[in-house]
């Protein structure tokens, strides 16, 4: 933490709440200045840089599977992993992958390339929120568990149904870190507070062996672990979140001296570059997962970042929302 960076209390803006909070279980955050990114871990957070948010409410925990079974039961919606994907939209694309199919998370039975992340993830036929590990899973038992395998479209229709929006990263990211100034985590700067797990993630050789130290191998229920100083719970491990911002490879500050409410790069801008034949555009997912390992990928920190493209769900992606006020 740089000398020069202002302390957790004055990044807080001084109003309160405006009033009753819009649903349950959602808390207030105040908004404020803060230093968002940072410059010493991977390429894509850089360059750390000040950014302004005003205050919004935010769901104290990620939507959950009975929240999300709920929406279904009421609209009949039918997510992204559950439909078979339009073939004129993947040209050339093999036909059997073309059916209703997610990504899963396969533990492999021996040291694998890790350059290849196909070694641990396949696109399994029959795998959708109501069935996490594919044909023959259930969420039984897992009601108040993160909701897994929606895409972008799917997060937004439940967004829409139920009267919220997805957070900004800036604002994402100012809510995780709680006020703390400059931590590596949302708890502070040790990742094992006197070897207290603070967060759903993977402890062990990853991908081949989980140590289960925290005692999940896949998703935790949402009020796992303690809350941050704003009362979220889950803003580390556990499920990546999604976000309403285009990906950029990196932050793009608007000038010298900050910016007020960023929201990201342009749609054009987030395609992957490594696949030019292939104009899907990335959203920002934050926070990590029960998949990031301190040997692999140490994500489950605020700062953090990756692209997701917005037809992709997977069995460690979820999302909360949020509530904008007028001031």
């Amino acid at each position: 933490m740089s000398s020069a960076a202002p302390s957790a209390q004055s990044t807080k803006e001084k109003d309160t709440s405006p009033g009753r909070t819009p649903a349950k279980d959602m808390v207030w955050i105040p908004g404020g200045t803060f230093q968002m990114g940072s410059d010493h871990h991977y390429p894509e957070e850089a360059p750390a840089h000040q950014v302004t948010v005003s205050g919004f409410w935010m769901d104290k925990y990620t939507v959950t599977n009975e929240q999300f079974q709920k929406f279904v039961k009421v609209t009949g919606y039918i997510t992204v992993a559950e439909r078979a994907p339009n073939p004129a939209d993947y040209p050339g694309a093999d036909p059997e992958l073309l059916v209703p199919a997610s990504l899963v998370f396969q533990k492999p039975t021996q040291r694998v390339d890790m350059r290849d992340i196909c070694n641990w993830w396949q696109y399994l036929p029959g795998a959708d929120w109501r069935h996490p590990e594919g044909k023959g899973s259930s969420i039984k038992g897992r009601e108040k568990h993160p909701v897994v395998h929606v895409a972008y479209e799917d997060v937004e229709a439940y967004a829409k149904w139920i009267g919220k929006q997805l957070p900004t990263e800036a604002e994402w990211e100012f809510a995780a870190r709680g006020g703390l100034e400059g931590a590596d985590y949302v708890w502070g700067d040790e990742l094992y507070p006197k070897g207290k797990m603070m967060a759903n993630t993977w402890q062990g050789e990853f991908p081949l062996q989980n140590l289960l130290t925290d005692g999940y191998e896949r998703t935790a229920p949402v009020d796992a672990y303690a809350a941050n100083d704003y009362g979220l719970y889950n803003m580390a491990g556990n499920v990546w979140e999604w976000t309403a911002d285009w990906y950029h490879a990196r932050h793009l500050p608007k000038t010298c001296c900050g910016s007020m409410n960023p929201k990201g790069g342009a749609m054009e801008q987030s395609y992957d570059p490594n696949l030019p034949a292939i104009k899907i555009p990335r959203k920002v997912l934050k926070g990590g997962s029960y998949l990031c390992a301190p040997s692999y990928c140490m994500r489950y920190r605020p700062a953090a970042r990756i692209a997701q493209p917005i037809d992709t769900s997977t069995c460690h992606v979820g999302f909360r929302l949020i509530v904008r006020t007028k001031h």
